[in-house]
């Protein structure tokens, strides 16, 4: 099998002898989201900058899609091109004296005609949010905004492969949130996602795979479950238990829940201690989750959703989905971990309505009905459509026609 990027053996010393990593050999699985956990001090950047060459090992070898780097200015333009870096600091990555020119850097260093640099601008822009802020100084953005900025450089190259020092650092919870969205949604259309992290809530819920380091070595890998579940190796990388975890453990000591492997989210612990209150999980009616793919409805569409379908909760993930919502005036109610608790007000037979785009849709729907054979439990999860023919053949209708049209996800039971 060839991963899509290795390494092999790799060490590192810095210039004043100090070594950062020993020993590294670690393969990683192309389309996953795979966060490197550890404290200050770790090797997480020291790793993360061999993946495109911007460190050079000093014993061992990096290989993406298995070769190994090379080093020559060539061979590290491409490597560049196809694995982006963003820096923890995003002042450290924008220079330029305008947005565009800043997003443009890669393109126009890469020799893309002129009209190519303008619409690979324009495309990451929207994509991060940022259309109509081309002309401002990147000094004059929030840290937020900066890094959505430095993360529209490198969606303008077209990487593979996107690796990301502390994203989060610096921003609000809701900047946060919205980072960490972005990121799934490249995640759902193909790209692998690398981040570093010390924060062990966001590496639990977020990530595929977690790796964790300490003293420039690996401890181990595997799950966040499969990670977390040890406490001791936790204590050991100077770290906490994430708080579901954390909760879940005192739960077993104290003998009200049993079991070995910790729930991945509230969702879980609240279904495990339900089981274990009842005997077993028993519920009523549950409500239904409507999903609206914005790319392909729009504020008609569902306005006439949230006339007809007695939404109680609505929730946004995604850019283009938050500014749709902000268009029709939707106050929502969920801006993170909106599949989960969208399924947890269902399971209090509340409706909810999921504003998403992309491979976000199919990837909320396969959640859905995952949970539901994982419990047992029955909510409906149904697709938001556009009447048939184009979007403008829709506002053709007449007013008593019908506002959306619906594709029935099936029953997740």
């Amino acid at each position: 099998m060839t991963f899509i990027i290795e390494t092999r053996d790799v060490s590192y010393s810095y210039g004043d002898g100090i070594e950062a990593m020993r020993g590294v050999s670690i393969s990683l699985d192309e389309g996953r989201k795979i966060a490197l956990v550890g404290p200050n001090g770790a090797g997480k950047s020291t790793l993360m900058l061999m993946f495109n060459g911007i460190l050079r090992p000093t014993t061992g070898e990096v290989l993406f899609h298995g070769q190994s780097l090379r080093y020559d200015s060539a061979s590290l333009r491409e490597i560049r091109r196809k694995v982006g870096m963003v820096f923890q600091n995003s002042d450290d990555q924008i220079f330029a004296p305008t947005v565009y020119q800043d997003v443009a850097f890669g393109p126009v260093n890469l020799g893309y005609p002129e009209e190519k640099v303008k619409r690979y601008v324009g495309y990451a822009l929207a994509y991060v949010g940022l259309l109509g802020y081309e002309r401002r100084p990147p000094h004059h953005l929030s840290g937020g905004e900066k890094k959505r900025v430095a993360i529209a450089g490198i969606l303008a190259m077209e990487p593979e492969v996107m690796v990301l020092d502390e994203p989060t650092s610096n921003l609000d919870p809701a900047s946060s949130e919205e980072i960490m969205d972005m990121l799934d949604e490249l995640n759902c259309g193909g790209k692998t996602i690398i981040i570093s992290t010390h924060d062990v809530e966001l590496a639990y819920r977020w990530a595929d795979e977690v790796i964790l380091m300490e003293n420039g070595g690996v401890l181990c890998r595997g799950t966040g479950q499969e990670v977390f579940k040890d406490s001791e190796l936790i204590r050991r990388a100077r770290l906490k238990l994430p708080i579901v975890v954390d909760i879940y453990k005192e739960l077993v000591g104290r003998g009200l829940l049993n079991g070995s492997n910790p729930p991945r989210n509230v969702l879980e612990l609240t279904d495990l201690v339900e089981a274990r209150s009842r005997g077993t999980i028993s519920r009523g009616a549950t409500g239904t989750i409507h999903i609206a793919d914005v790319d392909k409805v729009g504020p008609d569409e569902i306005k006439g959703i949230l006339d007809e379908a007695d939404i109680s909760y609505a929730g946004a993930m995604g850019t283009s989905a938050k500014v749709l919502a902000e268009q029709v005036g939707i106050s929502l109610d969920f801006t993170y971990g909106v599949i989960d608790k969208c399924i947890l007000k269902a399971l209090t037979g509340k409706n909810s309505l999921i504003m998403t785009s992309g491979g976000m849709v199919d990837h909320s729907l396969r959640r859905i009905r995952g949970y539901g054979e994982e419990s047992g439990s029955r909510i409906e999860a149904v697709k938001l459509e556009p009447p048939a023919g184009s979007r403008a053949d829709s506002k053709k209708q007449e007013a008593s026609g019908p506002k959306y049209s619906m594709e029935h996800a099936g029953m997740a039971q």
